[in-house]
């Protein structure tokens, strides 16, 4: 019957694994904290004008919609850094913020593999700051963070907007006509972009560039061969801006934890600058992605240079559980039983051990055998006249 099912592309998180997301949730936290970012909260229902009709537009078919009282249309946050951008634009006096978040949004599309409708996600946004050392820094903790959570054999996979850009500007495409190119590269449809490219009147110098984006992957040495490929000016900023990344991530001790990517495809109007994945073996998806976006708040009224990420703590999970690097199941320290009569004392009992800092359970039923089936480091059995540990 269908009340007992969930709909597509949605699940319930059970004991085990709502302790294991919990547990993700305190590490993040506490590297958050110690890193001088504030949280942030923002509402989960927004009007569906404010992400319909800006410039950075999400397609309406990817939002779940429904009618205020008034009848205007209403959405589940589809966004989180639109949502935080709006916030940072209309209720932030201040030019700079680093912020957090735990929250979820909602894609009414994704469904299937790896991707779900309802997105458990936390997240940084470092809102005012610009240049290559705040991208540096925000790489280095995403990588932090990736490692905090107890994953292993993680790598962040970093491009640049701009390049793609830059060699698509060569070609007088208009912004949609870039993007439909950036979708069919993303898609690994070479023959769709340079049939596009191609009827824009694209130079041999601009589809030889391009057909060279899926291997322009690695190290630095990228960054050479990028070099050689355009003399095209946002292309060639793109490459050095990321070299002077590189910098400092190699003198802060990051360089193993990197990789290059030029040819990756993130939405071209959505992000301004550099772009990352972090990326395990385990999982056929990112568990976590961000980049550079100075552009977003300008929707909502003011410019506001930004750089953050988002990690899915639901392929966070998977991942940790296929890697076995889930943390152990928790055992009760103390678990009480009692005979009839000696509720109180049980109770009172009870009491005393978690003042000690102890987790402790109390059995609703009557006598010993109640604690055979405990698993407990300690257990009391309780009379009317005392208590012994057994």
């Amino acid at each position: 019957m269908s009340f007992k099912k969930l709909p597509t592309g949605v699940q319930d998180i059970l004991p085990r694994e709502c302790r294991v997301l919990w547990s993700v949730r305190d590490r993040l936290t506490r590297a958050f904290e110690a890193r001088g970012y504030e949280p942030v909260l923002s509402a989960a229902v927004e009007y569906y004008d404010t992400y319909a009709n800006i410039r950075n537009a999400l397609p309406q078919e990817r939002m779940f919609k429904f009618t205020d009282s008034d009848g205007r249309l209403l959405v589940l946050r589809p966004d989180a850094t639109l949502s935080i951008s709006r916030i940072a634009a209309t209720k932030l006096p201040e030019g700079q913020a680093r912020l957090y978040y735990f929250l979820d949004k909602w894609d009414a599309q994704s469904a299937g593999g790896n991707k779900t409708r309802e997105i458990i996600q936390a997240g940084v946004e470092r809102l005012g700051e610009e240049g290559a050392f705040s991208d540096a820094q925000t790489l280095a903790f995403a990588i932090d963070c990736m490692h905090e959570m107890g994953l292993s054999d993680c790598i962040l996979d970093v491009g640049h907007v701009g390049f793609m850009k830059g060699l698509l500007e060569e070609c007088g495409l208009s912004d949609a006509e870039a993007e439909e190119v950036r979708a069919s590269l993303n898609a690994k449809d070479g023959f769709n972009a340079e049939r596009l490219l191609r009827r824009a009147g694209a130079k041999e110098e601009t589809l030889a560039a391009v057909r060279a984006l899926p291997t322009l992957f690695g190290g630095a040495e990228v960054f050479a061969r990028a070099g050689k490929l355009t003399k095209n000016a946002r292309a060639l900023a793109a490459v050095a801006h990321l070299e002077r990344v590189h910098r400092i991530l190699a003198e802060m001790g990051y360089e193993r934890s990197v990789c290059f990517d030029l040819g990756t495809g993130k939405s071209l109007s959505y992000y301004s600058g550099i772009v990352f994945s972090g990326l395990v073996r385990e999982v056929g998806a990112p568990v976590l992605s961000g980049g550079r976006y100075d552009d977003l708040a300008d929707d909502f009224g003011k410019h506001i240079p930004a750089v953050g990420f988002a990690i899915g703590l639901k392929r966070v999970l998977v991942a940790l559980e296929r890697q076995g690097n889930l943390p152990a199941q928790p055992v009760f320290d103390a678990a009480i039983s009692c005979e009839e009569g000696a509720e109180g004392r049980a109770d009172a009992l009870a009491k005393q051990l978690i003042a000690k800092g102890l987790r402790v359970t109390l059995a609703a039923q009557y006598g010993k055998d109640v604690l055979e089936k405990t698993n407990a480091r300690e257990k009391w059995f309780v009379t009317k006249t005392g208590e012994v540990r057994i």
